[in-house]
């Protein structure tokens, strides 16, 4: 089974639409499809991006651009984070133990790299290459509250690298035109991670690049992404064109 899915591989759009956490699914090979952890979990937001998926699909066919989706859950391996990253595989995450990563040895790791990581990366690679002016637009979702933490009051945020603030800036500044949303600034955290998706296929190549980021309980359903999705478009090709200017 494939490590990630694309849609709409030949829209001539200029973006790139990507979605590192698009699925909770446990490949059999791993741990036998059971990281040991309960249905309840593996539905949360430490397992993938609830409702992203969803989002970035309609985004996609809304900007007549290709979508590039993972197929495996951040809890076997996380394509946002570098090769060498520490939190590559999770151990804990927001108060649960993940056991079938607990003694994960390098060669496990290893295998994960080979079998999705890598594949991913390099399937994002060729699409952001199919033209000199695409625009990579990463789209996840973040929990309305980590335990024991304050609730988080934002509907959108926008992340982005002080390497590269310019479609970010553009379009936190078209977002608060729209007086019924309290919109993140590089919250719910920030959006510069040394070896993560964007630094690897936006900011080293040099290309524009944002990260939206949605309150997971503001698109549960198909019909709410749809929604959100038509009100995105505008927003995301107008501050896009304050850029391009």
């Amino acid at each position: 089974m494939s490590a990630y899915q694309i849609i709409g591989e030949g829209r001539p759009g200029r973006w790139l639409v990507t979605c590192d956490h698009a699925s909770n699914r446990v490949p059999d090979w791993v741990s036998g499809g059971d990281l040991g952890i309960g249905a309840e979990d593996m539905g949360r937001h430490i397992a993938y991006d609830v409702g992203a998926a969803g989002l970035a699909t309609a985004l996609g066919e809304g900007l007549d651009s290709p979508v590039i989706l993972s197929d495996f859950s951040r809890l076997v391996i996380d394509p946002n984070r570098g090769e060498d990253d520490p939190t590559l595989v999770m151990k804990l995450y927001d108060g649960t133990i993940i056991p079938a990563n607990r003694h994960i040895d390098a060669t496990g790791v290893g295998e994960r790299l080979d079998r999705l990581h890598r594949p991913y990366h390099a399937a994002l690679g060729q699409l952001a290459a199919r033209r000199p002016d695409v625009v990579i637009l990463a789209i996840h979702s973040f929990t309305p509250c980590l335990k024991g933490r304050a609730p988080r009051p934002w509907h959108v945020g926008v992340l982005y690298s002080h390497l590269d603030e310019r479609l970010s800036r553009a379009l936190i500044s078209r977002l608060h035109q729209e007086p019924d949303l309290c919109i993140g600034d590089n919250e719910p955290y920030s959006g510069h991670l040394p070896g993560d998706a964007i630094d690897r296929h936006a900011l080293q190549p040099g290309r524009l690049n944002t990260l939206v980021e949605l309150r997971n309980d503001l698109i549960t359903t198909p019909e709410a992404q749809a929604e959100w999705a038509a009100r995105l478009v505008p927003v995301l090709q107008d501050a896009l064109a304050r850029v391009d200017g």
